[in-house]
Order: C-alpha cells, then structure tokens, then sequence
C-alpha cells in the first residue's frame, strides 16, 4: 500500500527538483526525505528515482506516480472537508496566512464576524511573504491564505493549489512636492528623482522596476523600505518617490501627494486544491469577501490630491 505522505514528498520533489528543496519547504531533513523516497519505491516496486552523482530526478514511472499524488492529494482535501460537519463541525483552528496591509485592512471585521457566528473556530493568523504561501499551504502549515499580485508581476499559477479573486486596488505614485499641473506626477516624470522601492525579490519592487521601465528609465533607487508607512515618510522627508498600492496609502503624512496610476494589485485566497468546499475554509472566505471595505470591492481608490 503506498503511503500518503511519501507520496506528498513525491509530488514536492517532481514540483521543486532536488531533495534539497523538497526538505526546505516541508521542514525536514534531506536524510530523511530520502529515506522516505526510498521507502515509498520499495512500496511501488519500481524505480522512481534515478541518481547521477549527487543529483536526483524522477523515473518516466515516478513522473507518472507524482501526477496521481496530485489526484489523491486533491480527493483527500475534499474528502476532508465532506467530514468536518460529520465529527463535529465548524470548530478547532483554521490557520490563515497573509500580508501586512491585508491583514490591517480586511482581517478585524472578519475576525469580529467569525467570532460573533462561528465560535467554534478559532483563526489563527500569520504574517508571510506571499512568495512563502505555497510552500506553507502544501506543506500544510497554511489552511488558507491572502496573496496578490500587480500589474507587470503576475502571479505563476501553483500546482496542487486554488486560487480566487477577493479585490483590486489602484497604486499611487507618491511624491512630495506638487508638479504643478492639475494630473500631478507621472512615473515618466520622475525618471530624474530617486525612488523608494520594496525590498529586491519581492513582488512589489519587481512591480516598481517595470513600471519604470515601461516609462522608458531604470529607477535610480536610493531606499529599500518594506512598510508603506515608512516608505510615505521617507517620502514626505523629500527622499524620493514611490509607487504605493491604496491599502498602504492610507492616512499619507502632512504634504505627500498621491496621483493614482493605471497600475493595480489584485488580492485573492488561496487554498490547497479539493478545498474548496471545506466548511472552515470556505466560511473563512466569506468572511473574508464581506469584510473587503466598500470602495475596494467597487475597484475604488483616493482622488489624486495633495494631502495634509
């Protein structure tokens, strides 16, 4: 019988291609990923891996096992889900990931409801990196999660995970001196001035570069910031300009002008394929879509204005 959870590193090796990897995101040991490889091909009774030197790859039959692993793995989500109401309904821990902005935004009033509705659940939220996300809900330490994308950034499509649109937002260009025409800045404007960017390998300083590459010019970047609170004082400080997504643009310091771009972030769910109809999961996501404030829902944002 070929055990469920080797065939979870099965699936995770023919994803990330070395053990390495495998054993990174699901927080083992690479001895003991492949020990348990080696176990789950004396299971099959065929080879699954071929090795050459130090390197590992998937037989023409191990390839063909990791696509059903992908099957079984999406079955055994909804089977689970069909259960929770059977043993005791909606209750016990339903772990949430997110990102800063969202979390402030859209989690108190779903957290609030939740509690108020469901008071067997208990939410347990964690701050992530949106690049973590499918390694956390594939390894299962993730029921859910919140993650988003940009214009110019689009998010890769994740196997073995579902994703579903929640809101959009616009992205302001933030600047701090008025430009002294009725439309404020334009990222072409502002090839000259130095900028304040996320932090290299995230989605938004990605976003930021190609925006201004699309305008013509490669930023000059002067700060590396993470928190959009920070960044707006960096640049009510007279330190640069910025792109600003409308969850972190919100009460801006004394002076700081917003002109809103084409540009949009798009947030959605995520969640482990099959999960769909988990009872947690999918009241959690509800919860979630009636909490998304008015204005975002109707794809709304701030006027361009200098604010103070």
């Amino acid at each position: 019988m070929l055990d469920v959870r080797r065939l979870r590193l099965l699936r995770e090796l023919a994803l990330r291609g070395t053990i390495a990897a495998v054993a990174q995101a699901l927080s083992f040991s690479p001895s003991a990923v492949s020990q348990q490889l080696a176990v789950l091909e004396r299971e099959a009774g065929v080879p699954l891996l071929e090795r050459t030197g130090r390197r590992v790859c998937l037989t023409p039959a191990g390839r063909n096992l990791a696509r059903h692993a992908e099957v079984i793995l999406h079955r055994l989500e909804q089977a689970a889900g069909e259960l929770v109401d059977a043993r005791h309904g909606l209750a016990g821990p339903v772990r949430v990931g997110t990102f800063p902005t969202a979390a402030r935004a859209i989690l108190p009033a779903a957290l609030i409801a939740l509690a108020r509705e469901h008071p067997g659940l208990e939410p347990m939220i964690s701050e992530i990196d949106p690049a973590g996300v499918a390694d956390a809900l594939r390894a299962g330490d993730l029921d859910l999660a919140l993650i988003h994308d940009y214009d110019f950034v689009p998010r890769a499509a994740e196997p073995g995970l579902a994703t579903r649109p929640l809101f959009e937002e616009p992205v302001y260009l933030a600047s701090a001196a008025p430009s002294g025409t009725p439309g404020g800045r334009t990222i072409a404007g502002c090839a000259d001035l130095p900028w304040i960017t996320a932090i290299p390998g995230t989605a938004c300083h990605a976003m930021t570069v190609r925006a201004c590459q699309a305008a013509g010019f490669l930023p000059r970047v002067r700060h590396h910031v993470e928190e959009f609170a920070t960044v707006l004082a960096l640049v009510a400080a007279g330190q640069g300009v910025a792109l600003v997504p409308r969850l972190g643009a919100v009460n801006p310091p004394s002076g700081v002008v917003l002109t809103r771009t084409p540009i949009r972030r798009r947030t959605m769910t995520a969640h482990r394929a099959g999960a769909d109809a988990h009872p947690a999961v999918a009241t959690v996501t509800a919860a979630l879509r009636s909490a998304v404030p008015a204005e975002l829902a109707h794809g709304g944002g701030i006027e361009t204005s200098p604010l103070s």
